[in-house]
């Protein structure tokens, strides 16, 4: 199969599995009311920053797609969907253009739609510096993604099969490009040890990007002919577990959370548990395949009232603050916690 039809059927499929209400692990995790919150809504500045990126907003849209004439509508659309937001806007992996120029412009618009913004570029882990610094060029990078996907490369039938090479891979573009590098996974989560072995190498922030949102493992077991792999598909864990996984990281590595994103209320989850941004991509993409431009906007627009909001009822003026908030965690994840001896009760005492 092209690279082109396999962009377009990676949307294709990953937009019919979107399913918006279902349960997640965000669930699991409940915080405390005080019924005094003692400040005003206008007290509260939901700016973020990591690295010497500042953010208007504590969220972005992640990576997506790219690669195919349909694709490159979708992110242009996107991107003026971030122009208009301000939001900072990821790349989907640029591979497909470094491999056949006649799609390059596919990812370009991201550029051309949004000259001013935040752009991350993505390739995935086993590309050389000089990919990487294409990537980045192409779009003028801000910074790189470089993802990685094992099981999602292991159930595609034309996926890699060796991975030997992907720390070296990483850590040879960490030290030799310009923009900063952020590791991102595609839907299956971080743990501890994951986390130790990218700060060895010198990686200062991961996307966590956990279970629960775009199941690539799903998407590519639709696309099997033959032999499914469909007990893989709850591998890994959640965006909740990792970021518990991650506790020990908070001062060594910035880190940043998205995987299952269903509104701002996750992001506030998110948020209290260290994430310094969140990233939602299912949910964009559904968005501008089904509403359009004007109404992702306006979405955005409300998801970014509604951090206010809730910070107020939280009584947190600032995003760091929301560490401060009092997080009672239950069902799997509480068990997740005691069979990793991680101290969740810590969480509902922090005020």
């Amino acid at each position: 199969m092209s690279q082109l039809n396999r962009k377009n059927e990676h949307v294709e499929i990953a937009e019919k599995f979107f399913n918006k209400p279902k349960q997640s692990d965000y669930d699991s995790l409940a915080f405390v009311h005080q019924s005094f919150p003692e400040m005003s809504v206008n007290d509260v500045d939901i700016r973020t920053s990591f690295l010497d990126f500042h953010m208007s907003s504590p969220f972005y849209i992640n990576a997506m797609t790219g690669g195919s004439e349909k694709t490159e509508k979708i992110n242009a659309q996107l991107a003026q969907v971030a122009a208009a937001t301000g939001v900072a806007i990821a790349s989907g992996s640029q591979s497909a253009a470094l491999k056949d120029p006649n799609v390059t412009s596919s990812f370009k618009v991201l550029r051309q739609y949004n000259p001013a913004g935040l752009i991350f570029a993505n390739l995935g882990a086993d590309h050389s510096v000089e990919n990487a610094l294409r990537a980045i060029d192409m779009l003028q990078a801000n910074a790189i993604q470089l993802h990685v996907n094992a099981p999602q490369e292991l159930i595609m039938p034309e996926g890699d099969r060796d991975f030997h090479h992907w720390l070296t891979s990483i850590e040879a573009v960490v030290k030799q490009v310009d923009v900063p590098v952020i590791v991102k996974e595609v839907g299956f989560g971080m743990s501890r040890n994951t986390l130790s072995l990218l700060n060895e190498i010198g990686v200062e922030t991961v996307d966590l990007s956990g279970r629960g949102g775009t199941n690539f493992a799903a998407i590519e077991n639709v696309r099997r002919a033959s032999h499914s792999l469909d007990f893989l598909e709850n591998w890994g864990q959640s965006t909740i577990i990792s970021l518990l996984e991650a506790q020990s990281f908070l001062t060594k590595m910035n880190l940043l959370a998205s995987g299952g994103v269903r509104n701002s209320f996750d992001i506030i989850k998110s948020l209290s548990l260290g994430a310094k941004a969140v990233g939602a991509s299912g949910f964009f993409l559904h968005s501008i395949l089904n509403d359009g431009v004007d109404s992702t906007i306006q979405t955005i627009e409300n998801w970014q009232e509604e951090l206010k909001l809730m910070m107020t009822l939280l009584g947190k003026k600032t995003i760091p603050e929301l560490q401060e908030t009092d997080l009672i965690i239950s069902g799997s994840v509480r068990d997740w916690c005691l069979a990793r001896e991680i101290d969740y009760q810590q969480f509902a005492k922090r005020s």
